[in-house]
């Protein structure tokens, strides 16, 4: 029975992809990517051949038909985005519902995750978080967002842009003050770094330091019981 694959892709060393999702992207008709040539130095690595399609953000209302018609006449589509599940904060999203209300079937191929891989190694609470992902880019609109999730007693997990990251952490401190925070960039890649302490700690590090990469950015929750800032790889808080 053919289906809309919904694949996990590394989100950024090309080791970190299942084996299921290689036979899957190797087996199947046709490929819908967010960006075609990222995703071929992917399939490139592990010689999958299959055709490659673009979907995006700024085409996905007006190919996702055209792609559901294809899976209506029998062939299996593969979704992938330039990095992690489609769908989550990602392209995609549109696409798949559209295909559950034509009754297709849709099938995930786990895999590797940003916000998953940063709470593992944050030292943060995780028996519960809430994924936040970006903010809006205005700094309005970004702090009703943050006041919005003030009172939970959960770790909160954000995306984040580099040229934003600071206006971020500056809304973020105001609104929560100085909570334990953990800022991951890179993740899987070369220089891939955890900075971890306070708010405060984490906002006056990137103002003398270049941020750099896409940030998954951890917020302790609020509760009574809040530990002391998590260190940093070294040992020392990121303003000691």
């Amino acid at each position: 029975m053919s289906a809309l694959y919904v694949v996990s892709t590394p989100i950024g060393n090309l080791e970190d992809i299942t084996y299921r999702a290689v036979r899957i992207l190797g087996e199947a008709d046709l490929i819908a990517a967010e960006d075609t040539r990222h995703t071929r130095k992917l399939l490139d690595a592990y010689d999958i051949r299959t055709p490659t399609t673009s979907l995006h953000s700024h085409n996905e209302a007006g190919k996702s038909n055209s792609l559901l018609r294809r899976v209506e006449d029998g062939e299996d589509v593969a979704l992938v985005s330039d990095g992690g599940t489609p769908g989550i904060s990602d392209p995609g999203g549109r696409l798949i519902r559209a295909a559950i209300d034509r009754g297709i079937r849709v099938v995930p191929a786990p895999g590797p995750c940003a916000c998953v891989a940063a709470a593992s190694v944050a030292g943060l609470p995780t028996a519960a978080f809430y994924y936040a992902g970006f903010c809006s880019p205005k700094s309005g609109r970004r702090r009703r967002r943050m006041e919005s999730l003030r009172d939970l007693d959960v770790t909160l997990i954000f995306y984040e842009s580099p040229h934003r990251v600071r206006r971020f952490l500056g809304d973020a401190e105001e609104v929560f003050g100085p909570r334990p925070a953990v800022a991951a960039r890179e993740l899987t890649k070369v220089y891939e770094e955890f900075v971890r302490g306070t708010l405060t700690d984490l906002r006056e590090h990137f103002e003398g330091t270049a941020p750099r990469g896409e940030f998954t950015i951890l917020i302790h929750g609020r509760g009574d019981d809040e530990p002391s800032s998590p260190t940093d790889d070294s040992g020392r808080t990121a303003g000691a």
